[in-house]
């Protein structure tokens, strides 16, 4: 713990995560306590929440959460200045939240035109007003601050064109456009104290995923094999691979980065297969 500490300088920094009771969220979180940081999450589902926030207490007293949806502009203005009043600063966002919706998939035997105009506009709500509405909120205070970082999640899926994932990778390809566009805008505007990036996960298996990826006697799916073949690593992530990229891009060890779209892969990005 106190080499984490050492190592990325991010003793104290307070850090907010978005959707920060699901799986990926979760795990950072976990990294961010390791290091020092006193961790902030937001989710929509308050069960959930209250699960993440006891299993993170076993390793702080120090991690607070409030329900809260991320496109709700109110509602993250109020959150906005609880997290002021309780520590007077934001040092770190990372807009976790987001996710993909199956009538904004093109499910096996259809085609795109079978895909649902309303789902695909709540998948582009989620994924990138989502990330930027918080953005804009907590966002400002590290512009008076005129220091933070703010990491956002991009996929391979804006990568490359994976199959089947028209909403969401539309989704997350506006998300990596934006990541690079606020950087510039912060940095002219309010000075290379505030760097705006992102990670591109790859395939990572998790119970949200396992069905799609292995069949119940843990073997490949078809979609499963496929992905591997396409992995130089030849086999899945796993989330807490995550960490170490983010705490990077967190501290001042990456202070010289911002704009960057960072890919956590096992190298499915830059294989072509032969």
């Amino acid at each position: 713990m106190e080499f984490l500490k050492e190592l990325f300088h991010i003793n104290e920094k307070i850090v907010i995560l978005t959707g920060g009771a699901g799986i990926l969220a979760g795990e950072m979180a976990t990294g961010f306590i390791k290091a020092g940081a006193r961790v902030i999450l937001l989710d929509i589902n308050k069960e959930n929440l209250d699960r993440r926030l006891k299993k993170l207490s076993e390793l702080s007293n120090d991690v607070i959460g409030f329900q809260c949806n991320v496109l709700d502009e109110a509602k993250l203005k109020s959150v906005h200045q609880a997290i002021l009043d309780r520590y007077n600063r934001i040092d770190i966002l990372v807009n976790a939240a987001g996710g993909n919706m199956q009538g904004a998939t093109v499910g096996i035997g259809q085609s795109i035109f079978d895909i649902e105009m309303e789902e695909l506009k709540k998948v582009t709500e989620l994924n990138l007003n989502g990330t930027v509405l918080p953005i804009l909120i907590f966002g400002r205070t590290m512009a008076d601050q005129k220091s933070g970082s703010i990491i956002n999640i991009s996929s391979m899926a804006s990568y490359r064109a994976i199959t089947r994932v028209a909403g969401y990778s539309a989704a997350k390809a506006a998300v990596e456009n934006f990541t690079k566009w606020m950087a510039v805008e912060m940095a002219l505007k309010f000075g290379s104290g505030i760097r705006v990036n992102a990670i591109a996960p790859g395939f990572l298996l998790t119970e949200q995923n396992r069905t799609l990826l292995t069949n119940a006697d843990g073997s490949l799916t078809e979609r499963g094999r496929t992905i591997i073949n396409m992995t130089p690593f030849k086999r899945f992530g796993e989330p807490e691979e995550l960490i170490g990229t983010v705490l990077w891009l967190a501290s001042d060890a990456s202070k010289f980065v911002s704009g960057a779209i960072i890919p956590i892969d096992g190298g499915f990005s830059v294989f072509s297969g032969v």
